[in-house]
């Protein structure tokens, strides 16, 4: 099960654990018991603090990971790995004795949580959206004695996945009931059980002195921002819903240069990492509702958070990215997660065998398609335009899969459904203005993106597709507000190009502030 590589690596992770581990397997006769019987005999092999014994888990393949003489344990149903091998690697080393390198305070808050919290998350190997919610959850079992948590493969438990109606994952259930769907960090997690921290963290914003930088949003645009601010030696901040923003949900990555290959959550992290390095204050699970520039030049803008509280810097880089595009016709709000989908890697493996569609002939829809089709039984791509827009390349690909059919000239009008889930779509030929319904189980969504700036409308300067409207110095049409990467009428949305304007929004921001008169500063505090 182990390759060399992945064995070396694992050894040397193992030298952390400092209390003994059993691994408790429940197993049956079938080939996946068999695989995991292999893989928990060679991590075993590996540590002499390390054990397996024989268990009677219901869930058939699945084991137990416990620290010997506790009840501290986690559990798996199936076989991590693929993108929840690291998840099986920290969950090894957490319940071994190894600490968290998570914020104290938080690791606190999940101590102190008071009940019973029974966890049960459902994930695919080729999710990459599900590893933080099983770590976290993980993470949270191996903390509180009153939390347990059993990772879910859906692909082996289909019985399951099928009586729990899941079409999309990571899902999270907590004490039999749906907890939460997509991705979700711990402090996302904690403050769901725990009511009072929207409270507590809005106070303690509230008490935060102005910025000299603060950016708004934590992609690759925000990141950069900040660590090129914060290295001129002003006060700098980042407020966000989520570190890496869009780029977490992004599997492959082949162009981002001087790297030949890395995956979304990985950079992102790598991201994070960087910019913790430097002294930037990071407030996630943020989102800012409302900006209120400042009167005068060389003053304060304020933003509005949706916790109530509100942020204050003498600059500020508008970095809020955009969102997955939706169709916007009946049908598709209702059967979101029940059919309707936006990350085929993540959903694609509980369509096979099945029949599905892809929305969106761009280089995103093309390779859904192209992914599926290894899949599904039978992948319809259907394209507004009278031509594919995806790279020559890719097109040629999928014009080579003999189960793939390709629309072109089609507006889709319909999401249909049995109440519980897709059954098919109707599109309509915008060429012979004739209507059609197509059945199918899975409608993958591909149609490119929408700039978060809602929440600027009547502030700064919008173009009528919503991009912030910016000069090649970042600058907008107010002078101290400055925005980078999706959110802007930069034409190409892509992350090198994002974390370019980021650093130059940056830099121009603290040209900015060295060159505001001494005056207007101190008319404006």
């Amino acid at each position: 099960m182990l390759d060399a590589n992945l064995t070396q690596q694992l050894q040397a992770y193992l030298v952390n654990i400092r209390e003994p581990i059993e691994l408790v397997s429940s197993l049956g006769n079938d080939p996946k018991s068999a695989e995991l019987d292999q893989l928990l005999g060679e991590i075993a092999a590996l540590s002499d603090k390390i054990s397996v014994v024989a268990g009677n888990d219901p869930r058939v393949p699945s084991f137990l990971i416990r620290r010997v003489g506790t009840d501290i344990a986690v559990r798996f149903a199936g076989i991590p790995m693929g993108h929840e091998f690291t998840s099986l690697v920290l969950a090894l080393l957490q319940v071994g004795g190894h600490p968290s390198k998570a914020a104290p305070a938080l690791l606190d808050q999940v101590r102190a949580l008071d009940g019973q919290y029974v966890f049960e998350s459902y994930f695919s190997q080729s999710c990459q959206n599900c590893p933080d919610v099983v770590q976290a959850l993980n993470l949270m079992a191996v903390l509180n004695p009153g939390i347990t948590h059993t990772a879910i493969d859906g692909a082996l438990f289909k019985d399951e996945v099928d009586a729990r109606r899941i079409m999309a994952v990571p899902t999270v259930f907590l004490n039999g009931e749906l907890f939460g769907q997509g991705r979700m960090e711990l402090e996302q997690i904690v403050a769901k059980l725990d009511r009072g921290t929207e409270a507590r963290i809005a106070s303690q914003l509230a008490e935060k002195d102005p910025f000299e930088v603060l950016i708004v949003g934590g992609g690759p645009a925000g990141g950069a921002a900040a660590i090129y601010a914060a290295r001129k030696g002003i006060s700098t901040g980042i407020v966000a819903e989520r570190m890496g923003g869009q780029v977490m949900d992004t599997m492959g990555i082949e162009n981002f240069i001087s790297v030949a290959h890395t995956e979304g959550p990985k950079l992102a992290a790598e991201l994070e990492r960087h910019v913790r390095d430097y002294d930037v204050d990071i407030m996630t699970l943020q989102t800012a509702t409302k900006l209120i520039p400042a009167e005068r030049e060389g003053g304060l803008h304020e933003v509005v958070l949706a916790s109530g509280a509100s942020l204050k810097a003498r600059t500020l880089i508008l970095t809020t990215g955009a969102r997955w595009r939706q169709m916007g016709v009946p049908g598709e709000d209702q059967y979101r997660n029940k059919g309707v989908a936006y990350c085929p890697h993540c959903d694609g493996p509980f369509y096979r065998g099945k029949r599905v569609a892809v929305i969106g002939g761009g280089n995103s829809g093309v390779e859904a398609a192209i992914d599926l089709a290894g899949i599904v039984a039978h992948v319809t791509l259907i394209e507004f335009d009278s031509q594919l827009r995806a790279d020559a390349v890719l097109q040629r690909k999928l014009s080579s899969l003999a189960n793939v059919t390709i629309i072109k000239s089609a507006l889709t009008t319909e999401v249909i459904g049995n109440g519980e889930k897709v059954t098919g779509l109707v599109y309509q030929d915008r060429t012979a203005n004739t209507t059609h319904t197509i059945e199918l189980d899975g409608i993958f969504v591909q149609i490119g993106l929408v700039p978060n700036t809602e929440w600027l409308q009547g502030t700064v300067k919008l173009t009528a597709r919503g991009e912030i409207d910016i000069c090649d110095r970042g600058e907008t049409s107010v002078p101290g507000i400055f925005a980078a990467g999706d959110a802007t009428t930069e034409p190409y949305k892509q992350i090198v190009i994002a974390m370019g304007a980021g650093a130059t929004a940056g830099l121009s921001a603290f040209d900015y502030l060295i060159r505001l008169p001494a005056e207007n500063i101190a008319e404006a505090a």
